[in-house]
């Protein structure tokens, strides 16, 4: 590709204050002796050093949380960062799933992704659920009591299950849920799926006045058509004291303020969240398996980075 064309199609990209690519790319382009390229992109070059030159003073922002999942092949979470909860209640949305503390639905794949499982078991099973024998385990992994954070970027590269009852999820809570409760804690979503949208994820916030089917949020889409499940996306979330935004794979597709409340509800992302990883099956939201889900399903997290605001 043409020098020109490079420069152009890198300035379509929105710079990041985590990626200094653009910038340096700029700062080697204006080094060039290319003058037809620096008299045709210079209105833009100008416009963008402005911009880039104070955030490559600044430097990349700190990584305050950092999870690689390196470990060996079968090796299970590291107990200092993560608890596997357990248990088959539905986790209040009637979700069928027995979640585990057990290798065979929380484990590393020994090539750098953390492995989280969903299996169906054998019935009778002497695991028991909210509706009986449970049908399925898997897991759901919290950093509670190991970690919370407040503000700054949130971010995980997964790829995710697929098929009709699958139910990933990228997601915080807030720290003071024993002592306040949910809503009122506030949950910020950064990725959920349920299958029947194979080119669709969600991100949301839910407190007092808008959780559950009143949560505040968008979906976005897949381009260029296909399924999230057919490879890794990276799902992330920059929060500050004024708006929290979302990003699929560095696009931006929703930011959300204090004012964008329903009238008279409080924001309540303004203290420490911690984080969730999980894989659900079943419940209200994305419906039961049927005759076309397919059983074991992985969600396979290549990282999981929390970087200071």
């Amino acid at each position: 590709m043409h020098n020109a064309e490079v420069l152009s199609s890198e300035f379509a990209k929105t710079p990041s204050n985590y990626d200094m690519t653009f910038c340096r790319r700029l700062q080697q382009s204006k080094n060039s002796a290319v003058p037809a390229v620096i008299s045709s992109l210079f209105a833009a070059v100008i416009g963008v050093w402005i911009f880039c030159v104070p955030a490559a003073a600044q430097g990349p922002k700190a990584i305050v949380f950092q999870e690689e999942f390196n470990g060996r092949s079968g090796s299970r979470p590291d107990s200092k960062k993560w608890t596997m909860e357990m248990g088959g209640n539905g986790w209040g949305n009637k979700e069928l799933e027995y979640y585990s503390d057990s290798a065979a639905n929380a484990y590393m794949d020994g090539s750098g992704s953390l492995v989280i499982k969903a299996v169906q078991v054998p019935s009778p099973t002497s695991l028991v659920c909210w509706y009986g024998s449970c049908k399925y385990t898997s897991a759901r992994l919290i950093t509670k009591g190991n970690f919370d954070f407040k503000y700054g970027r949130f971010e995980a590269r997964i790829k995710i299950p697929q098929g009709q009852g699958v139910w990933p999820a990228f997601w915080l809570l807030g720290s003071n849920i024993d002592s306040v409760g949910w809503p009122e804690c506030g949950e910020i979503d950064i990725m959920e799926n349920i299958g029947r949208e194979p080119a669709i994820v969600h991100g949301t916030v839910h407190g007092p006045g808008y959780s559950g089917a009143g949560g505040i949020g968008a979906p976005y889409n897949l381009r260029r058509g296909g399924a999230f499940a057919d490879d890794f996306h990276v799902y992330s979330l920059e929060w500050s004291a004024t708006e929290i935004s979302w990003f699929v794979d560095g696009n931006k597709y929703k930011t959300l303020k204090p004012r964008d409340l329903p009238t008279g509800s409080k924001w309540v992302f303004d203290h420490p969240f911690f984080l969730i990883l999980n894989f659900a099956v079943g419940g209200n939201w994305p419906g039961s398996p049927d005759q076309s889900s397919i059983f074991p399903q992985t969600m396979l997290i290549d990282y999981v980075r929390i970087y200071a605001e």
